[in-house]
């Protein structure tokens, strides 16, 4: 099922779609295509937060984070 809707671009937006449109996709394509390329976009970087938000909450690997870093700090002093 398809639905149609109706925006107001700015000058920007219009370029944009321009530049979109020079590469041969259609108007309706080129906004398909960016619309679903944002939300693609945005649930990978809530999948990132979700991953970082493990990774911080995980007190043996926050543990062996710090026992790294002070093994590197070590190195860079003697070295």
């Amino acid at each position: 099922m398809t639905s149609a809707a109706s925006v107001r671009l700015d000058a920007e937006a219009l370029r944009a779609l321009a530049q979109l449109e020079a590469t041969g996709l259609s108007r309706s394509e080129a906004i398909r295509r960016a619309i679903l390329d944002s939300a693609a976009r945005l649930q990978r970087r809530a999948g990132l937060a979700a991953e970082v938000a493990a990774l911080e909450a995980d007190e043996e690997d926050r543990r062996e984070m710090l026992e790294v870093a002070a093994v590197m700090e070590i190195m860079r002093a003697a070295g």
